[in-house]
Order: structure tokens, then sequence, then C-alpha cells
């Protein structure tokens, strides 16, 4: 009876350890092996060697050190065994004479992360290929929880993976972090990758739910991570739009899934420690960029003005423009353009903020976007010109792809007088 209490302490502090602590064991395996399917077989094998040998031997000392040298050691095992049947890849008989203990002082582990995430956000790399292979081996998440998440059948998803993965190996996609000419332009890929997979959870592309928390939760943790080990002012910066737009959740979709608005949500819900957290980021990488400001912080800046504001009326909307106006001139785009003229609608009411919708859509930049025809029929109807808010409502409908906000128009259809 006393073993099988040790056997399930062990299992229990080997099941900590692998939430905890497996993708940082495999990041470093990749680095000691060269590969990432070898290095995901040496993380298992370590794990169920783990699980076998320390409820005999009792848990080392230093538990992570013990599982990556177990793990290289059974994947030198297996490849040496394979060998005597087929070639070795060119650069692997080095690889399986380096000492991984000194590796392992040598290098930091937590640098070791740092280079998985930029291996899979590597330019080389297909935009989607790096969002799922970011999930994937930065993250951990299956391949199933990843084709669900983004709609896309699990073979498919599969095939992304593998066909990246062969191209880091095929191509000798370096495993390392950028050097420093080459930081900005690489940073720039990470931050756009986390920022995808966050909005993916924020705001679901399609579907019948209006967020993933699974998504966004990896998006922050990734952030967190990416500050900790490399402090750029758009890291955190990013880290800080994410986490204020993140404190909403909790009132951004009624008990059925409804949407619920910015402007009606009850912010009792939101969430203060993320709040003051996003705010203090804010702020910190506005100072540490200034005087030239980048687009995720200008937004994570407008992100704190909304947050920090006890009602719509009470927002500081003209604070809001003057940071849309930086923002567009940082990073131009009509999607920008738009939340500035909503912005001028609150300030100034729905006459001019719809004169600025009206030049965007009729220079066609938005015209397959769901949530610029919506912000055009809102205008209308709160201007009482039914008949193009109707117009407007039905367009946007037709392009809008998540349940909850089809929903959402179809009620605000109804709601218009006939």
């Amino acid at each position: 009876m006393q073993h099988e209490d040790v056997t399930q302490r062990v299992r229990e502090t080997v099941d900590v350890i692998y939430r905890s602590r497996s993708r940082h064991i495999f990041a470093t395996l990749i680095r000691l092996l060269g590969d990432f399917d070898v290095a995901e077989e040496a993380l298992h094998d370590a794990f169920r060697a783990a699980l076998e040998q320390w409820p005999h031997e009792g848990v080392p000392a230093n538990p992570q050190a013990w599982l990556v040298s177990t793990g290289r050691f059974k994947a030198i095992d297996g490849i040496r065994r394979r060998a005597r049947f087929e070639p070795l890849p060119d650069d692997m008989e080095e690889r399986l004479t380096v000492d991984g203990d000194d590796e392992l002082d040598s290098e930091g582990v937590e640098d070791d992360r740092l280079r998985l995430i930029f291996t899979c956000c590597h330019p080389a790399l297909s935009p989607d290929a790096q969002v799922a292979l970011t999930l994937r081996e930065v993250c951990g998440l299956t391949t199933e929880e990843i084709a669900r998440a983004f709609l896309t059948p699990a073979p498919t998803l599969a095939q992304r993976i593998v066909r990246a993965k062969a191209k880091i190996r095929d191509t000798r996609i370096p495993y390392q972090v950028p050097s420093p000419p080459e930081l900005p332009e690489r940073v720039d890929s990470v931050l756009r990758v986390i920022y995808l997979v966050f909005n993916e959870g924020y705001s679901a592309s399609s579907g019948e739910t209006l967020m993933r928390s699974d998504l966004s939760n990896e998006a922050i943790r990734i952030g967190r991570l990416l500050i900790e080990l490399l402090p750029e002012p758009e890291a955190v910066g990013l880290l800080g739009l994410m986490l204020l737009q993140e404190s909403r959740r909790a009132a951004r979709s009624a008990p059925g899934g409804d949407l619920i608005l910015l402007t009606d949500q009850d912010r009792s819900l939101w969430n203060q420690g993320y709040i003051a957290e996003g705010s203090a980021l804010a702020a910190g990488a506005l100072s540490l960029s200034s005087p030239r400001f980048g687009p995720y912080t200008l937004q994570a800046a407008i992100a704190a003005v909304h947050a920090n504001a006890p009602s719509p009326p009470a927002t500081d909307w003209a604070e809001i423009i003057r940071l849309y106006d930086l923002l567009l001139h940082t990073d131009p785009s009509p999607v920008i353009e738009l939340n500035r003229a909503v912005a001028v609608a609150m300030r100034d009411g729905p006459l001019p903020g719809l004169a600025l919708i009206d030049a965007i859509l009729m220079r066609g930049d938005l015209a397959g976007y769901h949530l610029a025809h919506s912000a055009h029929a809102d205008l209308c109807r709160r201007l009482g010109r039914t008949a193009e808010a109707r117009a407007s409502y039905e367009r946007a409908h037709r392009l809008a792809w998540q349940e909850p906000e089809r929903r959402f128009l179809e009620r605000r259809l109804r709601e218009l007088p006939d």
C-alpha cells in the first residue's frame, strides 16, 4: 500500500511538471537534438522514464535537468539504432557527441523558449504555418484543438505543421534568436502571430461562439514570456493591449452567448486587475518608445482610455481621436480610419462620423468588412435614416460569419421601425 501511495504522489508530481515545464524541456531538446519530431519523441520518453524510475529512485533535485538529460540520451540511443539501417543527417553525428550537461550549463534554458518562438515565427514560413506551429510547439495545443479553433480540417492542419517542420529542416532555418540588426523585423513577425492568436480567441472569425478563452489566454502567456525574455517596447505594448481587451471578457456576451456592445456593457464585470496591469504596461511602453510610438503601444493607450472610463459619456473621446491620429500616421489602414470615425461620432455626433465612414466605403477599401457596414447602419439608425440603416445591416449580416454577430444584426433589423 505504501508503494502505491509513493507511485501516486510521483504521478501527481510528474503531471504538475508536465503541465508547467514540458514546453521548456521541449525547447531545450530541440536545441540539443536539432529536430522537432525527435525532440517531441524524446520529451515523451523522458516523462515515461520518470514515471517508471522516480517511485524507486526518488524525484531528483532538479527534475527539469533530469528530464532533458534522459530525453536526450534516449533519443541518441534511438538514432544510433536507426543508423544501422539508414544514414544519419549531416550534422547529427556532431550533435550526438556534444556533452548535453555542458550545453545546459552554457546556455540558459529560458533562452531556448525564445529561440523556439522565433523559429516558429520565421518569415520564411507562411503566416498560417507560423500560427499553427506556434500553437502546437510553443503552447503545446494538440493538432485537433488548433483545427477546431480555426475551423480547419485536422488533416489539413496536420499537413500544414508537417510542411512547416520540413521547411525548417530542409532550408536549415537556424534555431536561434536573431542578431541585433535582424531583431526589429523578426520581432514584428512574432508580435503579429501572437496578436493573430489573441484576436481569434478574443473574437472568433466565425463559428457558434463569440470568444475562445483558451486561445486568448495562450497569446497572453506567450506575451508574458516574450517581455520576460525580450522587453522590447512594442512587446510590452502588445501585452498591455491584450490584457486591457481581455479585461472585458465577462461583460462582452449575455448568458445565452449574444453579443453586448462596449457602450452597453456592465463595467462592474470588467477585470480590474487586468485593467491596472494593462494600463501600467501601456504607460510603460509609451515611455520606452517615446517619441516614436509603435502600433501596439498606441492601441494599448487607446484601450486604456476606454478601460479607465467610468461610463461611455465620461470617455475622453478627444484623447482617443488624438491617439488614432498618431496611429494612422504610424500604421495607416482603413480599419483604423473606421475606428477613428466611430470615435468622432461619439464625440461630435453621428453625422460627422457617418461622413467619414461614407468616404471610406466609397473608396471600396472595406466593402467586404461587415463591421464597416454595421457601423454605417448604426449611425444611419441614430439619424433616423431607416432605409439606409436597413440596407447596411442586411449587407453586414450577409458578410458576417460569427453566429453571435449575426444574431445581433438580426435583432437590430427587427428593432428598426417599418
